[in-house]
C-alpha cells in the first residue's frame, strides 16, 4: 500500500502491446496532431490578419482554434513519446499539470461552442439587435467569461483531485490524466468530495447542453419561416458548422461518461477517449473550412500567400 505522499509517478495505459503497433501509434498520432496544428493555425492565421473578418463568429471561431490547439499539445505530445520509447511513466507534477491543462481546454471549449450558439441564435432569430447584442465589449467579455469559468473549474478539479489521498497504486487506465482515473486510486471517502464537484460541473454542462438544443430549435423554427429557399440555405449553412462540432464533441463525450457498466471494455474506453480529446481538435478546422465559403477563401489566399513568398 502507498499514499499519495509517497507517489512520484504514475503509469499511463499503453496505447499497444507489440513494439510494431506502438510505433503505428506514434505516426498515426504525429500526422493527427499536425493535422490539427495546421488546420488551427492557418484557422487563427487567417483571422487575425483579416481586418473585415473581425465579426462576432470569427472571433469565437479564434478561440475555439485557440483552445483546440491547447487540447492536442496536452495529451498527444506524451502519449507519442511514450509509444515511441516504449514507456509508461509521467511524473506527479507533469500529471497535475496536463489535468488541469486537459480540463481547461476541454471546458473552454465547451463554453465556447456554447456561446458561438447564441452568436448563431442572435444572428437568425434577432438579425436586428446583432450589433447591439454581439457588439465587440460583449464578445470580449463572454469570451474571457468562458476562459475565466475554465479556469476556475480546472483549478477546483485539479486541487481536489491531488489532495486525495492515494493508496491503491499508481496505475492509470487511461493514456492521459484524467479525474476519474485518479479518483479510483483514493482509499478514503474522501473522493466523495470529488463527485460532488463533478455532479455540479454535469450540471453545469447539462445546463450548457439545454440552452444548445433550445437555441436551435428556435432557430430551425426560424429558418423554416423564411420564405426563400436561397434565404434558409444561407442560413443553415451558417449554422451547420457549429451544429456538426456540437454533435461531435458532446455525443463522444457523453456516451465515454455514461455508457452503462456493463458496455465498459480498455480497448472501448481507449477508443472513446482518443474520439473526444483528439478527433475534435483536428476535424474542427475541416468543418467550419468546408462549411464556410468567406473562411475557405481566406484560408486559400493565406496558403497562396505564403507559397508565393517561399
Amino acid at each position: 500500500m502507498s499514499n499519495s505522499s509517497s507517489i512520484r509517478h504514475f503509469l499511463l495505459l499503453a496505447l499497444a502491446d507489440t513494439r510494431q503497433l506502438q510505433l503505428l501509434h506514434f505516426c498515426l498520432l504525429l500526422g493527427i496532431s499536425l493535422a490539427a496544428l495546421l488546420g488551427n493555425g492557418l484557422i487563427i492565421s487567417a483571422v487575425a490578419c483579416g481586418q473585415h473578418r473581425h465579426t462576432p463568429m470569427f472571433f469565437f471561431l479564434l478561440n475555439l482554434a485557440l483552445s483546440d490547439l491547447g487540447s492536442i499539445c496536452t495529451t498527444v505530445p506524451k502519449a507519442m513519446h511514450n509509444s515511441l520509447w516504449d514507456t509508461r511513466n509521467i511524473s506527479y507534477t507533469g500529471c497535475a499539470a496536463q489535468l488541469f491543462f486537459f480540463v481547461f481546454f476541454i471546458s473552454a471549449e465547451y463554453f465556447l461552442l456554447t456561446i458561438m450558439c447564441y452568436d448563431r441564435y442572435v444572428s437568425i432569430c434577432k438579425p436586428l439587435h446583432y450589433g447591439t447584442l454581439l457588439g465587440s465589449r460583449a464578445c470580449a467579455h463572454m469570451a474571457a467569461a468562458a476562459w475565466a469559468s475554465a479556469f476556475l473549474t480546472a483549478l477546483m478539479h485539479t486541487a481536489n483531485t491531488f489532495s486525495l489521498p492515494l493508496c491503491h497504486g499508481n496505475a492509470l487506465g487511461q493514456f492521459f490524466c484524467e479525474v476519474p482515473q485518479i479518483t479510483k486510486l483514493s482509499c478514503s471517502y474522501s473522493y466523495l468530495r470529488e463527485l460532488g464537484l463533478l455532479a455540479v460541473s454535469a450540471c453545469l454542462a447539462f445546463g450548457c447542453f439545454v440552452f444548445i438544443v433550445f437555441s436551435y430549435v428556435k432557430i430551425f423554427m426560424a429558418v423554416l419561416r423564411i420564405p426563400f429557399e436561397q434565404g434558409r440555405h444561407k442560413a443553415f449553412s451558417t449554422c451547420l458548422p457549429h451544429l456538426a462540432v456540437v454533435s461531435l464533441f458532446v455525443s463522444t463525450v457523453m456516451f465515454a461518461y455514461l455508457k452503462p457498466p456493463s458496455m465498459s471494455s480498455q480497448s472501448l474506453d481507449l477508443a472513446l477517449s482518443l474520439l473526444y480529446s483528439v478527433m475534435p481538435p483536428a476535424l474542427n478546422p475541416l468543418i467550419y473550412s468546408l462549411r464556410n465559403k468567406e473562411l475557405k477563401a481566406a484560408v486559400l489566399r493565406l496558403m497562396t500567400g505564403w507559397f508565393q513568398e517561399h
